[in-house]
């Protein structure tokens, strides 16, 4: 008994010992560790007014937040990323945590600016576009050395707004904040949030552009990201001729001294060096120059992120080069949407109904658009050749396909990739409509059982196979056999197989309705749906006995523009 009550005394001692040591590591808002280096290392703006105009020869405009606001209300908050910052959760109950939040009032340390980027939209060069309602506070250096940059969107304007005020609404809030958690909870690279406030002020926005504005509440997001660099950041700098060229290569050197410094450390290796293609004589060894090396990361984690969203159904709406992260992150969660029916044409952006040019089955290939025009701003500014620069692209197709299969052969349970089994299934959820989540949830109740009888083939995925008729029963009846046959040759147990597939396959994601849900709630002042929201999507792929709800196919009322589709404006 003694010796069981030296050790629980010790191990109460350790616990004490991380708490205290936890505490310690915990701070208020005022004591966060900043480091403002994007500031410090790269040129900006000799100016710091918002008059609308071409900022040139900077990266950036220092400006403060500006946006009005009356009795700002915290509607919803992140513990998870207050510890990335190091920052005490308890900070969220300050009764002054809103107005520095809102912009309201400085936050201590800080020093605040807008970036400057351009982009393609829609596939055509739009110029200068930059941080039109987005006001970066700074950097935080967490106790792992971290860096995380904290921004206020839609903290009002800059000189990159154009003819925009500047603000954003709490519509479009509460889904990026909403988005960014989940997203993350999913195990997609994203920005993230730590909190949503509103500004106690009405906005004016016309959602559909038809002419018909109407007053919103206003509201602000802090979002967070290592860093919110994006394609476009290096783009803008290639177009305005020689004397900018430079910046693009001071923003490379940024980018890898401070997010990819395995980069920097490279030694010559034989492993990095590789051949440009089957019938090529032309070699690109990445240790000779870091840009290319830099470059084929990009890719790499940019075709990494597709296939990710490409599992879990997610369509992002407006894939412009402005909204294309170099961290291979999901950025700028605008008229976003998760799939209901599986339907590779589905787009969530009414802007983009014309050409569909962002729908879910193109979304591989924009990537690799994309990653062709960010290749070629490093090509304008000397710091990769049309060899590295193919070689990246040529990496950006393998490393999607590698992690596309790899991902649909753990959503299905199998062994290995099985394309035509694959394929098929695709072709019978398009044909059928059936709901993306809810099916690949249900396959796991599927048994590696020959012996089962026909008539009970279809049983395990009766509640997503609805309303279909004899032939397609017989279509489905096909599949699941031949499927069947492909988990009995894997040799996995039916329990052990339940267990991973549901580990990568999501009970709840954010669909369109439970956002405009929340919403509705939080129009009128009542924000508890959100944070349940938040709360479920925190655990995508667990049960929760009591939020079956949450998984639910959408009602009639969702299919209803403004909730299934949105445009641009917010």
């Amino acid at each position: 008994m003694e010796a069981s009550s030296a050790v629980d005394s010790v191990t109460e001692g350790l616990r004490n010992q991380r708490l205290d040591s936890e505490k310690a590591r915990l701070k208020k808002i005022e004591d966060l560790n900043w480091d403002h280096s994007f500031v410090r290392e790269l040129p900006g703006d000799s100016r710091s007014d918002v008059m609308p105009r071409e900022v040139l020869h900077a990266c950036y405009t220092k400006v403060s937040p500006s946006a009005e606001v009356e009795n700002p209300q915290l509607v919803a908050w992140s513990d998870s990323v207050a510890e990335l910052l190091d920052l005490d959760p308890k900070e969220f109950e300050r009764p002054d945590f809103p107005r520095i939040f809102s912009g309201a009032s400085p936050l201590a340390g800080g020093l605040s600016y807008a970036q400057c980027y351009g982009g393609h939209q829609f596939g055509m060069w739009a110029g200068q576009l930059g941080d039109g309602r987005a006001i970066t506070l700074g950097e935080v250096l967490n106790s792992r050395r971290q860096r995380w940059e904290l921004q206020l969107k839609g903290a009002g304007r800059t000189p990159y707004s154009r003819f925009a005020d500047g603000l954003a609404v709490l519509r479009s809030s509460i889904r990026e904040f909403l988005c960014s958690e989940a997203m993350h909870s999913l195990g997609i690279p994203t920005t993230r949030a730590l909190c949503l406030v509103t500004t106690g002020k009405f906005v004016t926005r016309d959602m559909f552009y038809d002419g018909n504005p109407k007053d919103e509440p206003g509201a602000i997001v802090c979002r967070v990201a290592q860093s919110f660099l994006r394609f476009g950041s290096y783009q803008i700098h290639a177009t305005r001729g020689k004397e900018d060229l430079d910046i693009v290569r001071a923003l490379a050197d940024y980018a890898i001294r401070h997010h990819f410094p395995h980069i920097e450390n490279m030694i010559k290796s034989d492993s990095l060096s590789f051949n440009t293609g089957e019938e090529s004589t032309s070699v690109v060894d990445l240790t000779s120059n870091k840009y290319a090396a830099w470059a084929v990361e990009i890719a790499e984690r940019t075709a990494s992120l597709v296939a990710s969203w490409q599992g879990v159904g997610f369509t992002h709406g407006v894939l412009n080069t402005d909204n294309m992260s170099v961290l291979g992150l999901t950025i700028d969660y605008g008229p976003f949407g998760f799939l209901d029916a599986f339907d590779p044409t589905y787009t969530p952006n009414t802007t983009d109904l014309p050409g569909r040019r962002y729908c879910f089955g193109n979304q591989p290939d924009i990537g690799l658009w994309n990653i062709a025009q960010f290749t070629a701003t490093l090509s304008a500014a000397n710091l990769i050749n049309k060899e590295e620069s193919n070689y990246a692209m040529e990496r950006y197709g393998t490393k999607f396909m590698d992690d596309y299969k790899s991902l649909m052969t753990r959503k299905l349970g199998l062994s290995k990739y099985n394309k035509q089994l694959i394929g098929d299934l695709l072709k019978n959820m398009s044909v059928d409509k059936v709901d993306y989540t809810n099916f690949f949830r249900c396959l796991s109740n599927v048994k590696a059982a020959p012996t089962v009888s026909e008539s009970e083939l279809l049983v395990p995925l009766k509640a997503v196979l609805l309303d279909i008729g004899k032939e397609r029963k017989e279509a489905w009846t096909s599949w699941v056999k031949t499927y069947i046959q492909e988990l009995t040759s894997s040799g996995i147990s039916d329990e052990q197989r339940k267990v991973e597939m549901d580990s990568i396959n999501p009970k709840y994601i954010l669909r369109n309705y439970l956002c405009q849900s929340a919403i509705d709630a939080a129009e009128q002042g009542d924000y508890g749906e959100v944070r349940r929201l938040l709360k479920v999507m925190e655990r995508p792929f667990d049960d929760q006995p009591g939020m079956e709800k949450y998984a639910r196919l959408p009602p009639a009322w969702a299919y209803r523009p403004g909730v299934c589709m949105l445009s641009c404006s917010s």
